[in-house]
């Protein structure tokens, strides 16, 4: 959920999410002003109940910047391949680094030649879950989402990590880094705070006067960054329920089988806006009839496929890997779409 610092020419380059904020209440005002206050009574009332849930996300956020948790990233790439695979699926669907902001880490990593099964393996689950996305997921679509979400995580950075493995000697993955890796950064789908990867983890960062500005620092930014993204995603949705015909979404998305699912899958990466804001996106989307299996799939594909995550692999890696890398998530996201639908009717 963090980013690199942004340097002043990036403080001054227009910001997706405000821009949004803005236009939809002054297009409504101007075009349909008696829809203007619902929607903003909508959008502000799920930002109320959503906000405990955004307290503890950028809490958990804050204590593990402070305290350098995310050295802990290293530890996931070392001692065997099959250990490695799952170590570092694990600390992908679970650590609250985006993708993009761990490239400097990866590059390393590739260069002094870490197995890029296990490279997968986190890119992958990287940017489907966090802790705070699971709160997020958690406050507006029920635990039992939130959960498959989590295992799918993990399940398809394994699948992606074991198959890598499998065809490691193929002409697919040899040599599958590009000559020059691009650390650099995305702002679509990451907050802020520092990429900085170090070795001294104190779990009391109170102690010291650098940790604990650092913990105000990025409590601050992801705060604002988190209230921007729910706050557009709840003004979209109150206009998709309004003006998305309900059977229309039904006829698309819902219904059993595989159809749904592929569709979930297929339309995720172009209506996908990132993590946290596809959540109040699936929310309206089920209330209009798509299926529990469709949403899964729709999170998964297009976590993974939105051009934040999708950039994190390209700016490393050769467009063979990277093909490789959508479609792993492709075939991962529909077996997962399918189970969670199945799951899903047994238990409601």
């Amino acid at each position: 959920m963090t980013e690199s610092t942004p340097t002043s020419a990036r403080r001054w380059r227009p910001d997706a999410a405000w821009t949004g904020i803005i236009l939809i209440p002054l297009t409504l005002a101007i075009w349909a002003p008696d829809v203007l206050r619902p929607t903003l009574e909508f959008a502000a009332k799920a930002i109320g109940q959503t906000g405990i849930f955004i307290i503890f996300a950028v809490l958990a956020v804050a204590y593990l910047k402070a305290t350098s948790a995310e050295s802990l990233l290293a530890r996931a790439f070392e001692g065997r391949e099959v250990r490695m695979i799952f170590l570092a699926a694990l600390m992908g669907g679970l650590s609250p680094f985006c993708s993009c902001e761990v490239i400097p880490f990866i590059a390393a990593l590739l260069a002094v030649g870490a197995p890029l099964s296990a490279v997968m393996a986190f890119w992958l689950a990287s940017p489907i879950m966090d802790p705070a996305m699971f709160l997020i997921t958690a406050g507006t679509l029920g635990y039992p989402f939130a959960i498959a979400k989590t295992v799918s995580a993990l399940g398809l950075g394994l699948f992606g990590g074991f198959t890598v493995k499998l065809l490691a000697k193929s002409a697919i993955f040899a040599n599958p880094l590009k000559n020059t890796p691009v650390a650099s950064c995305c702002d679509t789908s990451c907050g802020t705070g520092s990429a900085a990867f170090s070795d001294d983890v104190n779990w009391r960062f109170w102690s010291e006067v650098p940790r604990r500005g650092i913990f105000r620092e990025t409590l601050i930014e992801n705060v604002l960054f988190l209230g921007k993204w729910l706050l557009l995603a709840y003004l979209i949705e109150a206009l998709m329920l309004r003006y998305i015909p309900a059977e229309m979404v039904a006829g698309l998305l819902g219904g059993t089988g595989i159809g749904p699912v592929l569709m979930g899958a297929l339309v995720g990466a172009p209506a996908y806006l990132n993590g946290y804001a596809a959540v109040p996106m699936v929310a309206a989307l089920l209330d209009q009839g798509m299926s529990n299996g469709a949403a899964m799939s729709f999170v998964l594909a297009g976590g993974v496929s939105c051009i934040p995550a999708a950039l994190a692999v390209w700016a490393l890696v050769k467009p063979r890997v990277f093909a490789a890398y959508l479609g792993i998530a492709m075939v991962g996201a529909v077996v997962a779409g399918l189970s969670w639908g199945f799951v899903a009717a047994q238990i409601g």
